[in-house]
C-alpha cells in the first residue's frame, strides 16, 4: 500500500508592514509566509510525484504544487522552464484581482537571482520565431543530408507542444469573486540565465505571489530537508 500523504500544519509568520528584508518586495504590502509546523498552512507529499504547500486565510487559499523531480526536468525540456502549478480559492464576499505577471521565483542558491513568471503569449511568439529560424537553418542541411529531416521534425514537434502547453495551460490574469471563486493553472519561469549555473544537490527557492495588498511567500527546497520520498502511482 502506498503511504498516505503526510500533512503538516503551519501558521502565519505575521503581517509585516515595516521593513521587509526579502528582495523585490514592496514595503507597502503585507507579507505572509508559509512556515512549517504552524496553523493556517498545509504540506503534502503525494502519490502523483508532487509536493503541495497550502496557505489559507479567511478569504483566500493558495496551494503550490511542484514536482519532486522538477529541478532535473527543467533542464531536459526543449526550453529551460521551471514549472509550478498554482490553485487559488477565494472565500471572500467582494472581488480579488490577481495577475500572474506579479509572481516571481527566487533561486536562493544562485546569488538570490529572481525570475518573473513568463508571459505565455509573448513566450509563445518567441518559440514560433525560434522554430522558423531553426527550419530555415536546417533547410540547406536537409538538401545535402535528407536524413536530417527527422531531426527537424522532432524539434518542431517539441516546440509546437511546448507552445501549445504554455498558451493553453498557463495561469491568466483574473478576478476572483463569489461567482468565480476558483482558478488553477501553471506558472513558468525561464531558467536560462547567466546567474543560474549548475544545480546544487539541494536547491532552495522562494516563490512570491502578489495579491492585492499582500505578498504571499512560499519557501521550499528540492529535495526537502526532511528527505521525503514520493512513490508515484503507476
Amino acid at each position: 500500500m502506498l503511504p498516505y500523504p503526510l500533512f503538516l500544519r503551519c501558521a502565519w509568520l505575521g503581517l509585516l508592514a515595516g521593513a521587509v528584508l526579502s528582495a523585490g518586495v514592496d514595503k507597502s504590502q503585507n507579507v505572509l509566509r508559509w512556515a512549517e509546523g504552524r496553523a493556517g498552512c498545509t504540506f503534502s507529499a503525494d502519490e502523483d510525484g508532487k509536493y503541495r504547500y497550502g496557505l489559507w486565510t479567511d478569504d483566500l487559499g493558495i496551494v503550490v504544487a511542484v514536482d519532486a523531480d522538477e529541478v532535473r526536468q527543467a533542464r531536459l525540456r526543449v526550453e529551460s522552464l521551471f514549472a509550478i502549478y498554482l490553485s487559488l480559492r477565494y472565500r471572500g464576499k467582494e472581488s480579488l484581482p490577481m495577475n500572474p505577471a506579479d509572481i516571481s521565483l527566487e533561486f536562493v542558491n544562485h546569488y538570490h537571482a529572481v525570475q518573473k513568471a513568463i508571459d505565455p503569449d509573448d513566450f509563445a511568439r518567441k518559440l514560433q520565431t525560434k522554430a522558423d529560424a531553426f527550419a530555415a537553418q536546417m533547410a540547406h542541411e536537409i538538401e545535402r543530408h535528407p536524413e536530417k529531416q527527422s531531426m527537424l521534425q522532432a524539434h518542431e514537434n517539441d516546440l509546437t507542444k511546448t507552445r501549445e502547453f504554455v498558451q493553453s495551460e498557463s495561469l491568466r490574469p483574473m478576478t476572483l469573486q463569489p461567482a468565480h471563486p476558483v482558478e488553477t493553472g501553471w506558472i513558468l519561469f525561464n531558467t536560462n540565465s547567466k546567474w543560474l549555473g549548475d544545480w546544487k544537490s539541494q536547491e532552495k527557492f522562494l516563490l512570491r505571489i502578489s495579491v492585492a495588498n499582500r505578498i504571499v511567500e512560499f519557501p521550499f527546497a528540492l529535495p526537502p530537508s526532511r528527505g521525503d520520498l514520493i512513490l508515484r502511482r503507476r
